[in-house]
């Protein structure tokens, strides 16, 4: 069996926390592993279970494979793709990278799953039913009539463990929602499949030959680049859009439904996380620097700075380097519009965290003026920056940790502990750890335009496309 993940999602509901250049699927919001870890982690055990086959886009790729590397995780790939097409693609490029008779388990890299024995019991029951030619999908156990998820509605089949899927249906209103509940055979539709790969090409073919096609034609033309698997721009840029929902799972006669009741939460607000948090007594879930008084049922998160709450209840309160959002918990889905305005406004909160990481290490822009700019440059060791210039800005480097290895122009030397160097507006540079421990520096930029945009590269041993930021 080859677990897919679909790590694709920009994760923006959780804002200001998850952005799209750090979405929710690369952060510890659970536990001290990642969501996108914790998908894969939750998987041991499980007896012919091979390497996993992740699915992101190239912007993340790095944070990928990082995050796997933590957990000792070597995939069979990591393949990007140049733009989203939605789901239904994605697990199409997947099912055309193994063997026809492969079974995938397709899963979503930003879920809680708490109860993992019966997740595990499922899973085998969804392989038994995919050796059969189904196209298995995981229907969660309702626990209240949700308005936020898709439902699915089943066929009973007596004691069978799984259930012919009668039909997909939208995200319902409260009322309708509370008619699901209560006729006993609708489920929250989990986004998880399991099925042969073959299966599930045969039937994209037949319901939309036209999105198969562009699929395997970028896939034909993919490249290898590194630990990546880089899919044809063009001709994937001319695939259709569509969930594998609409595409096939509606369409198809083999489809069957396997309920699940293992304490699942797709994490798709504040309030979902606040559900799944360990609380006190009050009911808050307090994470990082939080001090409350007459504070209850709120979730409280704190990134920098101490967060102290006075009689307050139901509420969210978050706290990163660069910004705070409040919201009474039951509209916290309307943080997409803040996301919305600050886009509106080309505001980089949208996109960027302040710490901005990069496969080399990381930067955190600490100070900004008209002028000037400072950064705290984190190099991992034996990374190397981009050989690169700036038309624009003059840096100056002082190292406060470690030992940097600076090419300047036609030199090279050594920066140490408590030095500094100076690299001139126009001159070709690039810096290297070559030590055991991390290299700590600050760079200050002076110039008449700052933007991370002004690079000129070379060379990179991460294989970046010139117009890629450093």
């Amino acid at each position: 069996m080859k677990p897919v993940v679909l790590s694709g999602g920009s994760g923006t509901r959780l804002w200001p926390l998850s952005r799209s250049a750090y979405p929710k699927q690369f952060l510890p919001l659970t536990s001290d592993n990642t969501m996108l870890q914790e998908t894969l982690l939750r998987l041991r055990g499980i007896e012919a279970m091979g390497s996993p086959l992740v699915i992101c886009n190239e912007e993340h790729r790095f944070m990928v494979a990082e995050q796997l590397r933590e957990i000792a995780l070597k995939p069979q790939a990591i393949m990007l793709e140049p733009v989203g097409r939605n789901t239904a693609p994605a697990v199409a490029l997947a099912a055309l990278a193994v063997e026809p008779d492969e079974i995938l388990l397709i899963l979503p890299a930003d879920h809680v799953i708490e109860d993992i024995a019966t997740f595990q019991a499922a899973i085998a029951e969804a392989v038994a039913e995919a050796e059969k030619g189904h196209l298995v999908t995981f229907g969660i156990v309702p626990t209240g009539p949700e308005t936020g998820y898709g439902y699915i509605q089943a066929i009973e089949k007596g004691q069978a463990t799984a259930y012919k899927v009668n039909r997909f249906v939208e995200k319902p209103d409260l009322q309708t929602a509370t008619q699901y509940l209560e006729s006993g055979d609708y489920y929250w539709n989990s986004g998880m499949f399991v099925f042969k790969a073959s299966r599930y090409l045969e039937e994209l073919e037949k319901f939309n030959p036209e999105m198969l096609a562009a699929c395997r034609e970028a896939y034909q033309k993919a490249e290898e680049d590194l630990d990546f698997v880089r899919v044809d721009r063009a001709t994937f840029e001319a695939c259709p859009s569509d969930s594998i929902d609409y595409a096939v799972m509606e369409k198809t006669e083999s489809a069957v439904v396997i309920p699940l009741d293992a304490n699942w939460n797709d994490v798709g607000s504040w309030a979902a996380l606040w559900e799944v948090s360990e609380k006190d007594a009050q009911g808050n879930a307090l994470k990082g620097d939080v001090l409350t008084h007459d504070t209850s049922n709120s979730y409280i998160y704190s990134d920098q700075k101490l967060v102290a709450t006075i009689g307050i209840k139901d509420l969210v309160v978050i706290e990163t380097d660069d910004a705070v959002m409040v919201a009474p918990k039951e509209r916290v889905q309307e943080v997409k519009e803040i996301v919305a305005q600050l886009k509106a406004k080309k505001r980089s909160e949208s996109e960027q965290h302040r710490k901005v990481y990069r496969p080399w290490g990381y930067y955190d822009s600490i100070d900004n003026g008209e002028r000037h700019q400072a950064k705290r440059i984190v190099v991992k060791p034996g990374a190397k920056l981009s050989l690169q210039m700036h038309h624009h800005r003059a840096e100056h480097w002082i190292v406060v940790k470690g030992t940097a290895l600076v090419t300047r122009g036609d030199e090279q030397l050594i920066v140490s502990e408590n030095e500094s160097t100076y690299i001139p507006l126009g001159t070709i540079h690039c810096l290297e750890n070559k030590g055991v421990i991390p290299l700590e520096m600050i760079e200050v930029q002076s110039g008449s335009y700052l933007g991370e945009d002004d690079i000129v590269r070379f060379e990179d041993k991460y294989g970046r496309v010139p117009e890629e930021k450093n």
